[in-house]
């Protein structure tokens, strides 16, 4: 069968049920633990970090499918004299040393001895920690192994009522160890590798197969949510968004994966720790899959998906409705005003806002620059009567509403006001700092904090607009990038939403399956400026992949440009000031002091 060009369907499509698929071996789910050689590891030292003290021997014993392939060990010269009371440890003294290799000639051996290999060890960090000190201080680069460790395995698969501690003394009793440890590097590591292999036997029946399961095995996950592993099997392996269902067909979850199955197993076999998510799983029935043509399209489906469905255990993304927009009115003597939506009213817009708090640091920003009206009243063109407030008395407001000024002398503070948030910032960041440099020469510093975050709330939204503005304004974009399998990875964005994605395979012309992928595009209707025909949080993802390194523009419809003075040139020098905040008061508490989802009682 000849390869075809795989568009995908539109993103907007509605989902129509659980992919159709057979039932899985593990083989096919990850590395199974009968094909995988470790090799376990352990050190004796003269002390207990490796800044101060130096390997004085190295024990390992190679095995695969439960059978020895082989063992290393060397004493080690040390370089320095043994402490006593580690030599009446471990039995090795300076003489048994003396002639042996040094650390620069011992280490390299082991490592190519366990070449390959996935590294056990009891107390791994100790162990592996002194070895890549070694390696490192000799100049030789440290191989990206993968590393079990038995102390901290044990501690999530055995109970009290197997063990009193994890102790590989104690281990290699529980597990009748034919070895003994007695503190000698090879001893040590022969009985790591029976206490491994009895841990092996309690992780079977709980649905620990693979290395992948086993990297990532948790005793928090709960023999109920082991046992609906299955309904992973039916997810291929392709990127895509999954749902978790209840037994009533209720959307509970949604996330994406650049690999459906491999994400979705590891809700029921690994080191998922969030309370939330096993109390999720505990009430889940089925799982339905969503393959999408490319990790962009899987990104844009959720977070629709989200929106629409609500699910309770999303955090984020569920109500991109309640999003606030700031809005400089239309009438004879424009003021700011704090909305819900765009309208086509020909009006400008800043935003969208997350929370109504930070628009109004926004509002408060503009109105420290510019002496508009901030009274809610709708004015005249020829108002009359009334007396000027106490903002018009300080000189921070025209008050047209006395007839201080005419429509025309207003309305160019109004442009300013719209040039401030279209195209250059700067009167506003110079009339706040000018603010708060009057108050840190009066030690007012919490007040100077206060008019900062405004700054920083108009600023960043400003760039935010700005750049969203841009993408938006735009009737078609259509952009690709190279797949690592040589192919193409096209998507079409229309007035800041995705339209289509879809992929090239590697050998197929590239520019007819692009018009392949933009025959099948979803129309779009143009928006109300500056808004984009998608939330915000989908037209930022799409143009993040935009800006990624190999991205190529195909086709552009319209005019895509941001401003030279724009705000996102501003936003650098903010982090900066906020970085320096912090390094200040490096003993400040910031950590996020929620309450837990599940308190002890």
């Amino acid at each position: 069968m000849t390869a075809q060009v795989t568009p995908g369907s539109p993103p907007g499509r509605p989902l129509t049920g659980p992919l159709v698929g057979v039932q899985a071996s593990f083989d096919e789910l990850g590395t199974p633990l009968r094909d995988v050689t470790f090799c376990v590891v352990d050190l004796e030292t003269t002390g207990g970090s490796p800044e101060s003290s130096e390997i004085t021997e190295i024990g390992a014993v190679k095995v695969r499918s439960g059978e020895v392939l082989g063992e290393f060990q060397t004493l080690v010269n040390p370089g320095a004299s043994i402490p006593p009371f580690i030599a009446v440890l471990t039995g090795i003294t300076d003489a048994m040393v003396a002639s042996s290799p040094t650390v620069d000639q011992a280490v390299p051996a082991f490592l190519q001895f366990a070449e390959g290999c996935v590294l056990v060890a009891h107390n791994a960090p100790f162990d592996v920690g002194f070895l890549r000190a070694a390696a490192t201080a000799h100049g030789r680069p440290w191989p990206s192994f993968e590393v079990i460790d038995t102390a901290r395995l044990a501690r999530r698969v055995l109970t009290r009522d197997d063990t009193p501690d994890c102790k590989l003394a104690t281990l290699a009793r529980v597990f009748r160890s034919s070895t003994t440890p007695k503190h000698r590097a090879l001893a040590d590591a022969r009985a790591t590798v029976d206490v491994l292999h009895g841990l092996f036997e309690r992780l079977g029946p709980l649905g620990v197969q693979t290395l992948e399961e086993l990297s990532t095995f948790s005793s928090r996950v709960t023999p109920a949510q082991r046992r609906k592993r299955h309904l992973a099997d039916r997810l291929p392996h392709v990127p895509g968004v999954y749902l978790f269902t209840d037994d009533r067909g209720r959307v509970l979850y949604v996330g994406k994966s650049k690999d459906l199955r491999t994400r979705v197993r590891t809700y029921f076999t690994a080191s998922e720790t969030r309370s939330r998510m096993g109390e999720m799983v505990g009430l889940a029935a089925d799982v339905t899959g969503l393959e999408c043509a490319t990790p962009l399209e899987a990104e844009v489906r959720e977070l629709r998906l989200i929106a629409t469905h609500k699910p309770r255990y999303n955090r984020r993304s569920r109500f991109p409705e309640r999003a606030t927009w700031l809005k400089v009115t239309v009438e004879p003597f424009p003021r700011l005003s704090l909305v819900r939506d765009v309208k086509a009213d020909a009006a400008t817009y800043l935003g969208p806002f997350g929370s109504r708090r930070v628009a109004e640091q926004a509002v408060n920003a503009l109105h420290e620059a510019f002496p508009i009206r901030q009274c809610t009243s709708r004015l005249a063109r020829s108002p009359r009567g009334g007396s000027a407030c106490v903002l018009a008395e300080m000189g921070r407001c025209v008050a047209p509403c006395v007839g201080a000024v005419d429509v025309e002398a207003y309305a160019t503070h109004v442009t300013a006001v719209r040039a401030a948030i279209a195209t250059d910032p700067q009167p506003v960041i110079d009339a706040v700092i000018r603010r708060i440099r009057a108050f840190t020469a009066d030690a007012r510093f919490e007040e100077a904090i206060v008019h900062r975050d405004r700054m920083a709330a108009f600023v960043r939204a400003a760039a935010r607009s700005q750049r969203m503005s841009a993408l938006a304004r735009c009737p078609e974009v259509v952009a690709a990038r190279r797949t690592p399998e040589d192919g193409w990875e096209a998507h079409v964005i229309r007035y800041g939403r995705l339209a289509a994605a879809g992929v090239v395979p590697a050998g197929h012309p590239a520019r007819a399956g692009v018009d392949t992928i933009v025959a099948g595009a979803e129309t779009v209707e143009a928006p109300p400026p500056p808004k984009p025909a998608a939330t915000a949080e989908e037209t930022e993802r799409i143009l993040a992949w935009l800006e990624q390194p190999g991205v190529r523009l195909v086709e552009l419809a319209g005019e895509w440009s941001c401003p030279v003075d724009g705000a996102q040139a501003h936003t650098a020098w903010l982090d900066t000031a906020y970085a320096a905040r912090d390094g200040v008061v490096p003993c400040e508490d910031r950590r996020r002091l929620r309450p837990v989802h599940q308190p002890a009682r």
